[in-house]
């Protein structure tokens, strides 16, 4: 993926919902008969063309205001290559929305123009949130960022290769001595990419922290601190480094992007890969596996989890209407047909429970079951866009010498935090 959830293709068809809707808005407002307006601005998941997000809030707020004829919601979705530059505009600007769904929070809440999750969700709406989602919402211990839908990591496998070097795909990898192995294995029966390893700037972030965390390393520590250049991290690199070397992942892992390997997954060409669901469509009918990351000396007790965020801005002063919609959009159904729609996980916990039952997602439950222990990017830290697009371009130079890549990385986040 982008930064963003979307495994979707992204093209500008919006641009005219943005200039519409409301003449730039700037908050809530109340009309005649008492009515409350509220303004939300959303991002498309549909940008391709296909399902645009338009149209499933069109319904979810005609549902509401059918429910709540005191409240009035101008809808505004604007394509992901646009919406952080306009959001920017309108908040410099003074006209920021009530309502927000897009991909980051941590600039807003430090700011002090966000409305804390307590103050705009019931409890028992707060409550349904799967925990470790919430949690990745809070900044200095208090909440602003209200997971809106989300995606989890497994490792990939493809059976037929598997079998074609001798290996039990029901036996798949489940430490990094394993992965050797298997991918020994996969080259000597000539499979032109072993394991995909893609640490192109399209989402090297990802790739690198999926397996620092097998061998509990991460890009900070438990206190928040940056911890990049940590001796976990650096045994991990060199890890990578000795699959490279050896000619058991892609040539030249660092200029290589995720969206090239998985094109190349579904063709055939490599037998081991980190996956997503967004992958799903794609690999119907193929015969694959899909389980835990393995890790350094066992499987990797956790997963990388993404997030995108909704936030409610003070400056409207319409937190009982704010918290009112957001209920309904939290509620269920709401959340289940999102999610469907857009092959993507949801953060509730009722939601992920009817989907894990439902026969037509069962293509997701692995993902459903093990988003429980996803782990998040650090969100709540406001240095992090900045340090995340830094290690985008620069984490793969790490294999050529781990500590000093690393290292580089280190000092560019303790700078960025001064």
């Amino acid at each position: 993926m982008k930064r963003r959830l979307l495994t979707l293709s992204t093209a500008a068809v919006v641009g005219a919902l943005v200039l519409t809707a409301c003449g730039g808005g700037s908050g809530a407002s109340t009309g005649a008969g008492g009515v409350t307006t509220l303004t939300f601005v959303a991002a498309d998941y549909g940008s391709n063309g296909d399902n645009p997000s338009q149209a499933y809030w069109q319904d979810v707020i005609k549902a509401f205001e059918q429910k709540n004829p005191k409240v009035k919601v101008d809808l505004r979705v604007i394509n992901w290559n646009d919406i952080d530059a306009q959001v920017k505009t309108m908040v410099q600007n003074g006209n920021q929305p009530d309502v927000l769904q897009t991909g980051g929070y941590a600039d807003f809440a430090k700011s002090g123009l966000l409305y804390s999750v307590p103050e705009v969700l019931s409890v028992s709406t707060e409550g349904d949130l799967i925990p470790a989602m919430a949690d990745a919402g809070a900044q200095d211990d208090t909440r602003y960022g209200i997971p809106f839908v989300s995606s989890a990591r497994m490792f990939l496998i493809n059976n037929a290769l598997f079998r074609k070097a001798g290996l039990d795909p029901r036996k798949p990898p489940q430490t990094w001595a394993e992965v050797t192995a298997a991918a020994t294995a996969l080259k000597k029966a000539g499979v032109e990419v072993p394991l995909g390893v893609p640490l192109g700037k399209e989402e090297a972030q990802a790739e690198a922290f999926i397996w620092m965390m097998g061998n509990g390393g991460g890009y900070q520590n438990s206190s928040g601190t940056y911890a990049i250049d940590s001796s976990a991290n650096v045994e991990t690199f060199t890890q990578l480094k000795k699959w490279a070397d050896a000619g058991l992942t892609e040539k030249s892992p660092a200029a290589v992007n995720r969206t090239d390997l998985t094109k190349n997954f579904a063709s055939g060409k490599v037998g081991m890969l980190n996956g997503f669901p967004g992958q799903l469509a794609e690999l119907k009918g193929m015969d694959v596996t899909w389980t835990a990351m393995p890790g350094a000396h066992q499987k990797s007790p956790s997963t990388l989890g993404v997030a995108d965020w909704v936030m409610a801005f003070k400056k409207g002063g319409h937190k009982k209407e704010i918290k009112a919609f957001l209920d309904f959009a939290y509620g269920k159904e709401n959340t289940v047909r999102f999610a469907k729609t857009y092959n993507l996980l949801p953060v509730t916990q009722s939601a992920r429970a009817a989907l894990v039952e439902d026969p037509a997602t069962k293509e997701l439950k692995p993902f459903l079951e093990i988003l429980p222990t996803a782990t998040f990017y650090p969100l709540s830290d406001p240095t992090w866009p900045g340090v995340s697009a830094q290690i985008k371009t620069q984490i793969g130079s790490a294999l050529d010498d781990p500590r000093k890549g690393l290292d580089a990385l280190q000092q560019a986040a303790e700078q960025a935090g001064r």
